[in-house]
């Protein structure tokens, strides 16, 4: 509503009426003739409306704006898919060896190009997975679902990750919880994220706490990790779009700074909350709840 210009306009107009009505009143008690009150009324209240209309066509134009560019980007990821998944088979053909013998530095080269257009996909799917967020477009199948059987299948299907990140991980989860009415792919793509994160920028032979427990009329969902931790100063800006913290980017290049604002973006929208604590080179905790259906 807040990004809607005619919700503004309309504010804007029950402003300039109380505003009115505020300058005819003062007016009235310190003016005895009332054309003076009601010429300075009306020069008031032109103002006001001459504000308002130029407040209401910026944010019309921004709103614009704002649409071009999530359709712009949505165009383009799609566009981008098509060619990105060619290469990823050309390349997978030409690994296997069917084509013809790969071996010493061809093996090598295309090795890279695979681990480059993996990433390059990743990328893609993120920047359409905000397309649809910022378009209201992001499809919602809902189902049961056990969080703690999600959480151990993950953890299973990250099992070559883990380990070759030398990373230890330990889930706890009480006993006998409800299920969720969510979508599935959503609530894959939260923990996925939040995971490779603590994996990710986690300490070499560190230990990786999940845990999952009922709080009040909400499932909560913590992980803890021992790597690098958030900056003080980087934090207040941790689940904007493209914001990566500054220790992240010298310790690692990779990486959109998309996934926690996926991530934010969907628990909101699903009527969670999400927070975090951390502390440099100690590590991070993040959590998110999510409401129990009734």
């Amino acid at each position: 509503m807040w990004q809607c210009p005619q919700f503004i306009f309309l504010i804007m107009g029950i402003v300039i009426i109380f505003s009115s009505l505020a300058i005819y009143a003062i007016g009235n008690r310190y003016i005895n003739d009332p054309y003076q009150v009601s010429l300075i009324v009306i020069f008031f209240t032109l103002i006001l409306f001459v504000l308002a209309a130029i407040l209401s066509k910026s944010f019309e134009k921004l709103a614009e704006a704002n649409r071009m560019k999530s359709e712009f980007v949505s165009v383009v990821s799609h566009q981008l898919r098509s060619p990105l998944s060619n290469l990823k088979w050309a390349i997978g053909l030409l690994l296997s060896g069917r084509v013809d013998k790969v071996s010493g530095k061809q093996l090598e080269y295309f090795k890279i190009l695979k681990e480059n257009s993996n990433r390059m996909e990743e990328l893609v799917s993120d920047l359409l997975v905000v397309s649809r967020i910022e378009q209201g477009k992001l499809l919602t199948r809902v189902e049961e679902i056990s969080l703690g059987d999600m959480i151990r299948d993950l953890i299973r299907r990250l099992d070559v990750f883990i380990k070759a990140s030398n990373v230890k991980i330990v889930f706890s989860e009480e006993k006998n919880l409800p299920k969720l009415l969510a979508d599935i792919s959503q609530i894959k793509l939260i923990i996925e994220n939040l995971l490779d994160n603590a994996i990710r920028y986690g300490k070499e032979k560190g230990r990786i706490e999940i845990s999952l427990r009922k709080e009040d009329r909400s499932l909560r969902f913590g992980i803890k990790d021992e790597g690098l931790g958030i900056p003080l100063e980087d934090q207040q800006y941790i689940f904007q779009k493209f914001f990566r913290s500054s220790n992240a980017l010298r310790y690692k290049t990779e990486g959109s700074g998309l996934g926690l604002y996926i991530v934010k973006s969907i628990i909101d929208k699903m009527g969670g909350k999400i927070n975090f604590n951390s502390q440099e080179g100690k590590g991070s905790t993040f959590w998110f709840t999510l409401p129990i259906p009734r």
